[in-house]
Formats: C-alpha cells, sequence, structure tokens
C-alpha cells in the first residue's frame, strides 16, 4: 500500500517530464540556435524522465541513470533542454534523503560530468558551459535545505514528547510524594507524639528521686519500637525527597541528603534491627566505587527484603550477603520465617526487584527455602575495569 502511494506521483511526475520532454526539446534547440533535432535525442530524454518515477526507492541509481542520459545528451551537441528538469528532480531526491556527504559528493560528480560531456560536444570553451553546472547546485541546496527542515521538525516533535513524559513523570512523582510524603509524615508525628506521652507517662509514675519507679520491659519494647519507627519515617520521608528531587530535571533542587546505597546499608540493617529482627551483615569485597545503578539496585533488593521479613516473616532472623566479584556483584537475603506463606512470590515488591535487576542485564531468583523460611538472590553485572 505505501509503495503505490508512492509510486502514484512519482509515476504521475515522470509522466509530466516525459511529455515536457518530448515537446520542448525541440523548442529548445531552436530558441538557442542548435540544429534541428534527431530521434536520437529524444532516447536519453525519455530515459531520465522514466527513471524519476522510482526515485524514491532507488534514488543513487536514479541518479545515476539520469547524470547518464543527460551526458548522452549533452554529447550529441545538444545543451539546454527540458532533460535537466529530471536530473534537478533526480538530484533533489537524494540531498533530501541521503546524508549531506553522499549527496554534496554525488552533485559534485555530475557537476563535472555535465561541463566535460558539454565541453566534449559543444567543441565550445569551457567558460561557455560552465554556468550548466548551476542544474546540479542548485537542486542539492534545495534538498539538503528540505532534508534539514524536515529533521529539525522531527526533533522538535521528538523534544515535545519528551517534555510531555517528563512532565508527566515530574506529576506523579509529585502525587506519591505528596500522598506517600503526608502518611510518613503523619506517622513520624505520631511516633514523636506517642514518644513524649510515654515519658510524661514515666515521670508522673516516679515516686521521687529516691524512688525511681523502672519502666516495665512492655514500656521499653514500645519506647524502642516508637523510636524506630520515628527514626524510619523521617529517613523514608527524606529519601522519598532527594528521589522526587531527581525526577525533576531542570529545577533547582537542594538536596544535601546522601543517595541511596550500600553506602547506607549499615544504616538500613540497624533499623531492620531496631524494630525487633536480628539481622546478620557479610560483606565480602569493597562496595564502593560501584556504578550508581548498580549501588542503587542492590540497595533496593536488600531494602525490599527486609521489608518482607517485617511484614510476613513473623518471628524470624534474617541474613544479609554481598559479594563482589571481577564481573558481578551477588546480593542474598535469607530468613527463617514463613517463607511458604510469603506473599512475595506475587507481589508488586518482587516484580520491582525483578524488573531494576533485568533492566542492568541480571538476574533475580526469589522463593521459599526448602528448610524453611524465604530467600532473595541477584547478581548484578559489573563493567570490567582495571581497578576497582
Amino acid at each position: 500500500m505505501n509503495r503505490i502511494r508512492v509510486l502514484l506521483p512519482d509515476g504521475l511526475l515522470a509522466a509530466v517530464l516525459l511529455v515536457v520532454g518530448l515537446v520542448g526539446t525541440a523548442r529548445a534547440a531552436r530558441n538557442i540556435g542548435l540544429p534541428e533535432v534527431t530521434g536520437a535525442v529524444y532516447v536519453p530524454v525519455a530515459t531520465a524522465a522514466l527513471a524519476v518515477a522510482v526515485r524514491r526507492w532507488f534514488p543513487i541509481p536514479v541518479l545515476a541513470v539520469a547524470a547518464g542520459a543527460v551526458g548522452a545528451y549533452l554529447l550529441l551537441g545538444q545543451f539546454y533542454g527540458p532533460i535537466l528538469f529530471s536530473l534537478a528532480v533526480a538530484l533533489y531526491t537524494v540531498a533530501a534523503h541521503r546524508p549531506l556527504r553522499v549527496s554534496a559528493a554525488a552533485a559534485g560528480a555530475v557537476a563535472v560530468l555535465m561541463v566535460v560531456c558539454g565541453v566534449i560536444g559543444s567543441g565550445g570553451p569551457v567558460e561557455e558551459v560552465l554556468p550548466i553546472a548551476a542544474w546540479a547546485v542548485a537542486p542539492l541546496a534545495v534538498g539538503v535545505t528540505v532534508r534539514v527542515t524536515r529533521e529539525q521538525r522531527l526533533q522538535n516533535r521528538r523534544d515535545e514528547v519528551r517534555r510531555q513524559a517528563d512532565a508527566e513523570r515530574l506529576r506523579v512523582a509529585q502525587e506519591v510524594h505528596d500522598v506517600v510524603g503526608h502518611g510518613l509524615a503523619a506517622i513520624n508525628m505520631q511516633a514523636e507524639i506517642a514518644l513524649h506521652l510515654l515519658a510524661k507517662q514515666s515521670a508522673a509514675a516516679t515516686d521521687g528521686p529516691a524512688h525511681p519507679v523502672q519502666p516495665s520491659p512492655a514500656a521499653r519494647a514500645a519506647t524502642d519500637a516508637l523510636t524506630a519507627i520515628s527514626r524510619t519515617s523521617r529517613e523514608s520521608l527524606d529519601e522519598l525527597r532527594v528521589t522526587l528531587g531527581a525526577v525533576r530535571r531542570g529545577e533547582e533542587v537542594d538536596d544535601r541528603s546522601p543517595a541511596p546505597g550500600l553506602a547506607r546499608l549499615d544504616a538500613l540493617v540497624d533499623r531492620t534491627r531496631a524494630v525487633g529482627v536480628p539481622v546478620s551483615l557479610d560483606v565480602d569485597g569493597t562496595v564502593t566505587g560501584l556504578p550508581t545503578a548498580v549501588d542503587l539496585a542492590a540497595y533496593r533488593v536488600v531494602q525490599e527484603s527486609l521489608t518482607n521479613v517485617l511484614r510476613h516473616a513473623g518471628n524470624a532472623t534474617a541474613a544479609v550477603r554481598l559479594a563482589v566479584g571481577p564481573e558481578d556483584l551477588t546480593v542474598e537475603v535469607t530468613d527463617t520465617g514463613r517463607g511458604g506463606a510469603a506473599p512475595s512470590t506475587g507481589g508488586h515488591g518482587l516484580a520491582g526487584m525483578r524488573e531494576r535487576v533485568t533492566a542492568l542485564g541480571g538476574r533475580l531468583n526469589a522463593g521459599p527455602r526448602p528448610g524453611g523460611g524465604f530467600a532473595v538472590a541477584a547478581t548484578l553485572p559489573l563493567p570490567v575495569r582495571e581497578e576497582r
């Protein structure tokens, strides 16, 4: 269907050029005082015109045919004529659809061919034939201008699509920040209020400096849990703001907080321990200096895995192991909880981890452990470097 849409207008253009060439060649010869046109002159005229029918399919071969036809036309003693319109269309097509280097070289070769054949055919000096080279230069300039304009228009369209995508991404990020950030701020405030009330209650229960009342184990556990909730919600809110700042392109964002990465792994493990889940951490190799995307992906895998332990594993312990090899980074998080009942196998957390890991060319495996519990293992490829 596309070929038919291209062939119809180009075929019509070729037919018009053919008619103009057959009708106007003799008249053009008479106007410049040339002898009567013979039948052989119409062969290159028809050849150049008919070749235009497939100009957008084969621009370079069509130009070669048209240039050869014009060369033959000039060698037959003719000079200007309607055949030059066919050559101009072929040159324009090359300039409009091929790189400038190719079209400029083709136009230069055609100009030289025309001058040489014109000098041989007419027997006159080069100065008289040289103006005919303008028929090679003018179509080149028009075609290049059209191509540059078309490419600029296409680039503007792409830039507009990109701007709209960035605006939509920023809008979604802002929505997430407003909704989740409000919730985290409320959690932090409520935790701080609860800690304040516990402290006042503990102070009120004291009989005096001589007879202080020690808080009960439940009160101490509640204080520790509320402290962890307050600290975690505050840090998560700060991290959310940093992430939103990274999404805002072209805006001034004051990001003083460190970006999430394995450098903050100790703090993540400490927060998990603070809420009552024993976590062991084993790091084999140096995790500094890793690519930013790999560093962030590994941190998110550990973060999401420990979050799943808190949500679904019940009374369990967890172990985090990292191994930095010459070609990849291995991250493994295991727990001793209810692995068979963990909903991570179908949740958005696991899907997000897998998308993040596979986007970097890595692989992720997650599932219940044979002896009980759950295991998440991710392998992230590292670029080969002389010094890590």
